[in-house]
């Protein structure tokens, strides 16, 4: 073991039992009297840990605390004081220490204390590595246990706990087979959705919560009897693993009552999973009953740009007389004129902000090759979504609702699975441009390695004309052309995409949180 410890303290000889013991430890221990002593000391070597005696003549263990953390912010330093007067301890505290600790101590406590601060991060990297060889076995046995959907939703949770705890592991063999678990139960995952989804958009069978139903099962069930508005936030392309990634933010101002996940529907892209959320109708449906507000793929003009009339819609069709705001945040200017207006929305019963954010960083990382080094993997990828939200004006927007003590919805329309595997598609130059999935009338591919539905109203889709046939890719897999085959498939590999069926495009959060002021 090679540590070694600074032990600062006018009364070092009183102490040499416990040096003795750490030594018997494998320490290395160096002492001082004095707190100059303890400054000269560090800058002349390297030390791991420093003790400080808090009351010392001289310079004090404060004051030679306050030195060292400016000149070597990095570097633990623990605490020991006879007092427990809470003054000391603020001051102290306030200095960023590693621990605190109260005389007499026994060495027991400074083994404890060691252990705490220089082995933490390893024992705890052994303890997860440990934590999830023993759950591999009862995760592999449920994927491939016909699971229903609510247990696809359990399983995709776990794997998406497990991934967050080893994310700083430095254990990259266990790293790796939990990646090939994850992909193993994507596949799976595929063939479940393609085995039953017609049915649940036909009414045939049981059904998940989905972005079509997710306004009637989630939302209006919150509104309350009182005067405070209700804030439904949809944070674009939001995947679960972002989410639980940027919830300690949000805990500080909230606390989490209802932590759940729906199914988005097919395609997993805005125009249609996010046109269907604020309807509360599937995609044919929409274009049905208000074709002035839908526009098919292949028209000119947003595709979404009538989603808070598609809301208004929704509310009457289920007897909700109740005012409302639709705000939408496509750049930092607007998102922060949004956040200067925040206290004109609180006249309203429900007010919705679509915040883009996140669905941008998905395609910059695509298209500029700064971002694709930012965000080289899932784990930088979060990384680089809890930076961006942890100074955002959506944040600011948050601790504003959390200061008016109201509650608030947290939820996307779709997420976005990170691709490897190209599939060869052709198609006329009619065909749609989307990675994840086609529509046309002269699609040929391999029937085997898509969920093709030759008849796209059975599943509630838009068909251009008598033979559309709309195909899906499942897991990791992109659709490529033949033409320019290599090209395509090198700039494409290894991006983030969506429209296709896999757990972290169609399992999504949609999270219920209370103000701590309420």
């Amino acid at each position: 073991m090679d540590t070694t410890i600074l032990w600062a303290d006018d009364e070092i000889d009183l102490l040499k039992p416990h040096i003795l013991f750490l030594q018997q430890k494998g320490y290395e221990v160096v002492t001082a009297n004095s707190g100059s002593d303890a400054i000269d000391l560090v800058r002349e070597r390297h030390f791991d840990i420093v003790f400080l005696d808090e009351q010392m003549p001289g310079v004090s263990g404060i004051e030679a605390l306050e030195v060292i953390k400016r000149e070597y912010p990095n570097l633990p330093v623990v605490m020991i004081t006879k007092s427990e007067e809470e003054r000391i301890m603020e001051d102290a505290i306030g200095s960023n220490i590693a621990d605190y600790l109260i005389k007499p101590v026994n060495p027991n406590q400074i083994l404890l204390s060691l252990k705490r601060n220089l082995d933490n991060k390893k024992l705890r990297e052994e303890k997860t590595s440990i934590g999830y060889q023993q759950e591999f076995g009862k995760i592999s046995m449920a994927i491939n246990n016909n699971l229903d959907f609510n247990a696809w939703i359990d399983v995709y949770k776990n794997l998406v706990r497990w991934e967050l705890d080893l994310q700083k592991s430095t254990d990259n063999g266990i790293k790796s087979i939990l990646a090939d678990q994850k992909q193993e139960a994507d596949a799976i995952f595929t063939r479940y959705v393609e085995r039953n989804y017609i049915d649940w958009i036909q009414g045939r069978s049981e059904k998940p919560v989905m972005s079509h139903t997710l306004v009637r099962d989630k939302v209006l069930p919150r509104l309350t009897d009182d005067d405070k508005p209700m804030f439904l936030i949809v944070i674009d392309n939001l995947r679960y693993d972002q989410w639980k990634a940027i919830q300690p933010i949000i805990e500080q101002y909230f606390r989490v009552t209802s932590d759940d996940v729906y199914y988005s529907v097919l395609p997993t892209t805005t125009q249609y999973a996010r046109n269907a959320l604020f309807a509360g109708l599937m995609p044919l449906e929409i274009r049905r009953r208000y074709p002035k507000w839908w526009v098919d793929e292949e028209d000119e003009g947003t595709k979404n740009q009538f989603e808070g009339e598609l809301f208004g819609e929704q509310l009457k069709r289920f007897g909700k007389n109740i005012k409302y705001s639709y705000n939408k945040v496509l750049n930092l200017q607007a998102g922060k004129k949004l956040y200067e207006q925040m206290s004109n929305l609180m006249q309203n019963k429900i007010n919705i902000i679509v915040y883009n954010f996140v669905d941008m960083l998905s395609h910059a990382r695509t298209e500029m090759e700064i971002i694709r080094e930012l965000a080289d993997d899932e784990e930088a990828y979060r990384s680089l979504m809890y930076s961006w939200f942890e100074h955002s004006s959506l944040l600011d927007m948050m601790r504003f609702i959390a200061d008016k003590g109201c509650d608030m919805i947290v939820t996307t329309d779709h997420g976005s699975t990170f691709v490897k595997n190209p599939v060869r598609i052709l198609g006329d130059r009619e065909v749609n441009t989307n990675l994840r999935y086609k529509y046309g009338k002269n699609l040929k591919y391999n029937a085997k390695e898509v969920f093709e539905v030759k008849d796209p109203e059975k599943i509630f889709l838009p068909k251009i004309n008598l033979s559309t046939t709309y195909v899906f890719a499942g897991s990791g897999d992109f659709f490529a052309y033949p033409n320019n085959y290599n090209y395509y498939v090198s700039y494409y590999r290894n991006t983030f995409q969506h429209g296709g069926i896999s757990m972290s495009e169609m399992l999504i959060p949609v999270i219920a949180l209370s103000s701590k002021k309420s």
